[in-house]
């Protein structure tokens, strides 16, 4: 299954769960004023999305937020510095998934032939 397919299916399986269960709709409301574009751009918020599930180590977060940057108008470049600041704040461990948001971000640019 492709990054993007895969990230099709993690997006139809989440609307799933809120359906049947609506509490999280709260939880996905504030998710969308959160990343609202009042004061900070959306490529922005989008590699700082990026840069938190590195280090806090979520595989799905990185292929969403990857994904979003790379909508958002994020260049590659952007992309690995935004990993290099994950690295910092996460050490080690962030490292490791750092190359997994770089596989991602690769395998991501692939599919839409950049």
């Amino acid at each position: 299954m492709s990054y993007t397919e895969n990230l099709s299916e993690f997006k139809r399986t989440m609307g799933e769960l809120i359906e049947e269960a609506p509490e999280l709709e709260q939880f996905a409301g504030f998710i969308h004023s959160a990343e609202s574009t009042d004061v900070i751009d959306n490529k922005t918020k989008e590699l700082m999305s990026l840069a938190i599930a590195v280090a806090v180590r979520c595989e799905h977060c990185i292929l969403w937020h990857t994904d979003a940057a790379l909508e958002a108008g994020a260049s590659h470049e952007e992309v690995v510095d935004t990993l290099k600041i994950a690295v910092v704040m996460g050490g080690g461990p962030a490292m490791t998934y750092a190359v997994d948001a770089y596989e991602t971000l690769r395998a991501l640019e692939a599919e839409r032939g950049e």
